[in-house]
């Protein structure tokens, strides 16, 4: 398995969430379905990288590039 950050993703590609760097965006992101060890798909990207759509616990959701970069991914 390689980590790396979810901002990295390519659309359709898809990864595990392994945890968060950033204590403050945790429980934000947790409490829209982000928990670790949930599989996250990136959907689309913005023509400039930003927000970013992904599927995550059943629904869509949008991130800003800069809470994508707080969310540590594990990929096959």
């Amino acid at each position: 398995m390689i980590n790396m950050k979810l901002s990295q993703l390519k659309p359709g590609e898809r990864a595990w969430i392994k945890e968060f760097e950033s204590p403050d965006l945790e429980l934000k992101l947790m409490e829209m379905g982000c928990i670790p060890g949930e599989e996250i798909v990136v959907e689309q990207k913005a023509p400039l990288g930003d927000p970013i759509s992904v599927r995550v616990a059943g629904y869509s959701l949008s991130l800003r590039i800069n809470e994508a970069n707080q969310i540590i991914i594990e990929k096959q």
